[in-house]
């Protein structure tokens, strides 16, 4: 059994270029041309010529050359360079020994969008930027670019669950591996971060209403979010000082009852048990207190003609 893990992509060199692959990343179109790999056998002479599209390579196995620029560089396993629109090269293979190479060719067009994620859109056009910039010499495959080839072929050929749009993520990371294995790094604007306390408030407040009718307790949730039952609290009480977790739990569970009593004919009893309270009698003391009537009081204003 090989131990080289892309020579499967051998037995049909055309399965990912049968598929008609185009997506919008940001302000961006992106169409696929060509996406599987080649072998050349030692010595094989691909002579000077140049594309319209951006051209990535990547070797998995073998050496050789290629020519960017005049200027002569060895290329080896684990290797990789871009060539954009007009940029003409020369690839060969060694003497004595056989090259392969994952190849992707994608056209890219500036397509202005309305109702685009803003961080999306910014990042999408500094990978863009960056690949009409790169130098033209090759690098080692750092981030592993190379294996989305694989996990793109791979999906293709099971047919596994969401393939096409698995591959369309494929292609957008082997773009954004490439700028990568090239990027010398410098200050980067840090991506969109949450409010915490906002958004544990409201995963709490969510579990509440999914589990009202069972035991739900402040310790329970604050579990669920992995902090501290006193850190829970304090969060109930920076985004909204006159709800504590406690009066929350009583909304949710009374609108629970509210629905229930306008809705059907159950018991109250029955209401009670289903909403979270443990009995009619507390229900009957809550709902007086919050609402200022009793809970039949409130089922006949609501279902007037309701038997």
């Amino acid at each position: 059994m090989s131990l080289y893990p892309y020579e499967k992509m051998l037995e049909r060199q055309d399965l990912l270029e049968r598929l008609d692959i185009l997506m919008v990343w940001g302000h961006y179109e992106i169409r696929v041309m060509r996406f599987h790999l080649t072998s050349f056998p030692a010595g094989r002479v691909v002579d000077f010529h140049n594309h319209a599209e951006f051209e990535f390579h990547f070797i998995p196995r073998g050496k050789g050359k290629v020519i960017l620029d005049d200027q002569t560089h060895a290329l080896s396993e684990g290797m990789l360079y871009l060539t954009g629109p007009g940029v003409v090269h020369y690839q060969e293979a060694d003497a004595k020994e056989d090259m392969d190479e994952l190849c992707l060719h994608v056209d890219i067009v500036h397509k202005p969008r309305e109702h685009v994620d803003p961080w999306e859109a910014a990042e999408s056009e500094e990978t863009i930027e960056k690949l009409r910039t790169l130098p033209h010499t090759p690098v080692n495959d750092y981030h592993r670019a190379m294996q989305c080839f694989l996990e793109a072929y791979e999906a293709c050929d099971q047919k596994l669950l969401g393939y096409y749009t698995s591959i369309k993520q494929l292609v957008i990371s082997i773009l954004l591996k490439t700028v990568r294995a090239y990027d010398t790094g410098g200050n980067r604007p840090e991506a969109p971060v949450r409010d915490m306390s906002a958004y544990r408030y409201e995963y709490a407040v969510q579990y509440m209403e999914a589990n009202h009718p069972t035991v739900v307790t402040l310790e329970h949730v604050a579990e669920k979010l992995h902090i501290s039952s006193r850190q829970l609290q304090r969060i109930f009480y920076q985004v909204q000082p006159e709800m504590p977790f406690s009066r929350v739990l009583e909304d949710i569970r009374l609108r629970a009852v509210c629905r229930n009593l306008e809705e059907s004919n159950v018991s109250i009893e029955q209401i009670a048990l289903a909403s979270g309270f443990n009995n009619a009698n507390y229900l009957h003391a809550v709902f007086r207190k919050r609402l200022g009537m009793t809970p039949s009081a409130f089922r006949k204003m609501r279902q007037p003609i309701l038997k």
